[in-house]
């Protein structure tokens, strides 16, 4: 069995004239991200590894996670092709994972992450907001099919406060 864990990244500031790419997290990004990754802590023991878009407000998302489940930092790799917006390259990414994996977690972007649990999953979600989390087990060996899973978390940080 493989599990996909999506968390997108928390809500950023436009506050500064920095690119796309450099856009950090707004302090109610901060605070849904520790909300989620408190709510979430004694059932991700288990996590083979993690991945995160280079942006700056998915990476500081990320770490959030890492340090709130102490996850050690040989489980984390920054992917450039988790800074994608339509799906394609995370989906390949998904697919091209290392089958010693079984349990993966991607901190990215909308609306990639709504498209992918959406496609993958067998629940419907509208939009996945800015700090949630879509969690999605596969009853597979391989990661290339990766296509029909079962939702199985949905987190939310309205639903935390």
């Amino acid at each position: 069995m493989k599990k996909l864990t999506f968390i997108r990244h928390g809500k950023s500031s436009w506050e500064y004239s920095v690119g796309d790419r450099e856009r950090p997290l707004k302090s109610r990004g901060i605070t849904d991200a520790s909300l989620v990754a408190t709510q979430i802590k004694s059932s991700y023991l288990e996590l083979d590894m993690v991945f995160s878009s280079p942006a700056n407000r998915a990476h500081s998302t990320c770490q959030i996670f890492l340090k709130e489940l102490n996850i050690a930092s040989e489980k984390f790799k920054i992917i450039e092709d988790l800074y994608d917006f339509g799906g394609s390259n995370v989906l390949k990414f998904i697919h091209d994972l290392s089958d010693d994996l079984d349990s993966v977690m991607l901190f990215g972007h909308n609306h990639a992450f709504t498209d992918l649990v959406n496609r993958l999953g067998d629940r419907y979600i509208d939009n996945l907001p800015t700090a949630g989390l879509v969690s999605i087990g596969f009853q597979i060996e391989e990661w290339k099919y990766a296509k029909h899973g079962t939702t199985d978390h949905i987190i939310f940080p309205r639903d935390l406060k």
